[in-house]
């Protein structure tokens, strides 16, 4: 078996029993209740639910930004919950890629500075061609220059995304990525973001309350008072598929 078969055959995420409690004025609140879950490399899943049922929770304890209160977490078949911050970031830096609903960008940095941010933080070699390359890819070489207040809020986003994966995660995490933005651009950013999916085989995992856009990934979590309540297939996946929900406990 070759490398990449061996690669194809683990999870790029995985979670098991993953549980989160915060203190409240009347009492112990249960945000996340014995979640479990397995990604592939490659796969797209989007979590979707109400407000308030634990989905930007679940990413940031997948994402490594935070801790569960019980259960075990898995990226790239490492064990982040064994790990200081110290070591979740580094992890971070080198695994992970975010697309977040208000951009995230450096104010006082460039385009092309905010998406080569990532590489310089992890000391990468030939920072600037990658990050021109990823500006290119977007669409958006000739905006490089601007800040970000100089930018539409569908260009900052894409931006984003550019910083995204420019560091050519295992997994990317996008939390409502078209929450700020009008149909007609997020349209084109969601385009954009699973064309750079596709052709990278970079694993999704997004977070949104569109169930339209949920549809396009290949499965679909849906999520109720901290639970996993049904794992579905998309809907453009195929028909063979359709109608096997299955259910996580």
């Amino acid at each position: 078996m070759n490398t990449s078969e061996i690669k194809k055959s683990k999870s790029a995420l995985k979670a098991l029993q993953l549980s989160k409690q915060v203190s409240s004025p009347e009492g112990t609140l249960t945000i996340l209740d014995h979640v479990s879950l397995d990604v592939r490399h490659g796969e797209s899943i989007a979590i979707v639910g109400a407000s308030g049922a634990g989905k930007s929770t679940l990413l940031g304890l997948l994402a490594g930004l935070d801790v569960p209160s019980e259960g075990k977490i898995w990226l790239d078949d490492v064990e982040i919950t064994e790990m200081d911050e110290d070591g979740r970031a580094a992890l971070r830096a080198n695994n992970v890629g975010f697309v977040f609903q208000s951009f995230h960008l450096v104010s006082s940095l460039t385009a092309l500075e905010n998406v080569m941010l990532p590489l310089e933080l992890a000391g990468a070699a030939h920072a600037a061609e990658a990050a021109l390359e990823a500006i290119r890819t977007v669409g958006l070489e000739r905006r490089k220059g601007h800040y970000p207040h100089q930018l539409s809020g569908g260009e900052k986003q894409r931006v984003a995304i550019a910083r995204a994966f420019v560091v050519e995660p295992t997994v990317l995490f996008a939390d409502e990525p078209t929450g700020n933005l009008d149909n007609r651009t997020g349209d084109t950013v969601i385009d954009l973001l699973f064309r750079l999916n596709s052709e990278t085989q970079t694993t999704l995992v997004l977070v949104t309350h569109d169930l339209n856009l949920a549809a396009r990934c290949d499965r679909v979590l849906h999520m109720e008072a901290g639970r996993i309540e049904k794992d579905s297939p998309g809907a453009t996946k195929d028909r063979a598929d359709s109608g096997r929900d299955r259910t996580i406990d």
